[in-house]
């Protein structure tokens, strides 16, 4: 869709908005439209006195719709720019839903934490049900999503009301995998590629976690959770892995950590004897992700590995004794239908993980148009195989209690953690609820330092790479003491 914008100096809301609700296309900004141009859209914002105009007015299947609102101006810049950023957004989805086959139950909101948007309200003195009256009047979201989004809010908040200036998480990347899935969008490497690159990886990756120690020491910190993940951290070798964590536990003081994850993740990298390396080092929870429980959907992702597999590891797992075990399924991938998901979900319920995380198929970043459009059309399927998670894991007794968004996911949906009472993962509430500090060492990792106020998020990457990260850790180290400043500040 083409769009103008007049009188606003950040189109980013317009922007957001479209791609939200047009998911298969490109938003493209224009300086004008002619009088007859359909599938397009014009945004002007202007002040009126002491409030600002929005009128948004788009042009579609023959005809044209538009929409206003209207923001008191206060004194306060930073809300008068929110108030006009949701105006903004608001007057677009009023004047497209019309033209739309479905809209997004997450409505207007078109950010990645919607438990943290709800939280905000939480957290100003709002009750829930106040909560719930402006998610859906004034965002539209959907009943099922804005219980959701509220119930993880009300769970992160409790966490952060227990947390101290000082408490931070460590995280730990391992940026390759066996092969690539189908799907993946994340920074991971084929060892059938970038093999090579593994060892001195590590070598470069205990040098910084070393570092990083010593770093944390000074700043007087406390390390309240860690988590190594990827990628498929259990990639490394038995020996490898037993090197990565003599290192985490020489390099940190764990004493306060009340859990620590690793996500093993595939099956076919999984051994007994990667598993004895784990738990000795006291890792009390891990991850093994069959993603599908259908050997068809298995195979054309480019898995490895059969539904057998996962539950001959699962229940090898178990021998060895882990606290928590969590298992990532996929709603959306090729070749499922919503009864083979649902099968999958009564399969990994019958092994009664700890945790089972419902992920929605995302789309990879610069994907064809093609596969935009087999996004969207998998909106009807991936809705039900949502509903069927959610109808059957409840029934079973877990709960959410986390979850996150993508840009686009098929259908506009999400990602949620569920859990058995009691088993929460902490570190994936701090990280996605934007909590605390998360130190991030490895490629790819981005350390964010959250201010005292919560509000204002520092950040500091490393090299998202592995050949460039094993060539940069003088620069990297270096960019770990904005941590000393930052825990001085506090």
């Amino acid at each position: 869709m083409t769009y103008t914008v007049t009188g606003l100096e950040n189109d980013h809301p317009i922007r957001d908005m479209l791609l939200n609700l047009l998911p298969t296309e490109i938003p493209q900004r224009v300086e004008s439209l002619g009088d007859d141009e359909q599938n397009a859209l014009g945004v002007t914002v202007e002040p009126l006195g002491n409030e600002l105009r929005i009128r948004a007015c788009c042009r579609r299947d023959g005809r044209q719709l538009c929409c206003e609102k209207t923001v008191p101006l206060t004194d306060s810049p930073e809300e008068n720019k929110r108030a006009e950023s949701h105006a903004v957004k608001m007057a677009v989805y009023d004047a497209v839903t019309p033209y739309l086959d479905y809209v997004p139950e997450w409505g207007s909101l078109t950010g990645v934490r919607p438990a943290k948007f709800a939280r905000g309200f939480l957290e100003k003195g709002y009750s829930p049900a106040e909560v719930a009256r402006i998610m859906t009047e004034e965002y539209k979201v959907s009943p099922a999503r804005r219980a959701l989004a509220i119930r993880s809010a009300g769970i992160a908040w409790g966490r952060k009301k227990k947390l101290k200036p000082k408490d931070i998480s460590i995280y730990i990347g391992i940026p390759f995998c066996p092969s690539r899935c189908s799907y993946c969008s994340f920074v991971s490497h084929s060892i059938e590629k970038a093999g090579a690159l593994m060892a001195p990886y590590l070598d470069t990756l205990c040098a910084e976690i070393e570092h990083a120690g010593e770093v944390v020491r000074q700043a007087g910190l406390r390390i309240v959770s860690a988590y190594i993940g990827g990628g498929t951290p259990t990639t490394l070798s038995a020996s490898q892995l037993d090197r990565l964590l003599d290192t985490v536990f020489r390099s940190f003081d764990l004493s306060s950590c009340s859990e620590f994850t690793v996500e093993a993740g595939r099956p076919d990298t999984i051994t007994e004897e990667k598993l004895r390396v784990l738990a000795q080092h006291g890792v009390d929870r891990i991850s093994i992700n069959p993603q599908s429980m259908n050997d068809e959907v298995l195979a054309a992702i480019g898995r490895r590995h059969s539904a057998q597999d996962v539950i001959h590891t699962y229940q090898m797992a178990r021998r060895v004794g882990f606290r928590a075990i969590n298992m990532d399924t996929i709603a959306g991938l090729d070749g499922d239908t919503p009864e083979s998901f649902a099968k999958t979900i009564r399969t990994l319920i019958d092994l009664n993980p700890e945790n089972i995380t419902v992920h929605t198929l995302a789309v990879k970043r610069g994907a064809s148009q093609n596969d935009r459009m087999r996004a969207v059309s998998r909106h009807d399927s991936v809705r039900q195989m949502l509903e069927y998670s959610t109808k059957l894991l409840t029934e079973a007794g877990y709960s959410p209690y986390y979850l996150y968004r993508q840009k686009f996911m098929a259908g506009g949906y999400e990602n949620v953690g569920w859990t058995r009472q009691g088993f929460e993962c902490d570190y994936n509430i701090y990280m996605m609820e934007e909590l605390q500090t998360i130190l991030s060492l490895g490629a790819g990792g981005v350390t964010k330092l959250i201010g005292a106020d919560s509000h204002k998020i520092k950040r500091i990457s490393n090299p998202k790479y592995p050949y460039e990260y094993n060539n940069a850790l003088e620069k990297i180290n270096a960019g770990k003491q904005a941590l000393i400043d930052w825990a001085a500040a506090l």
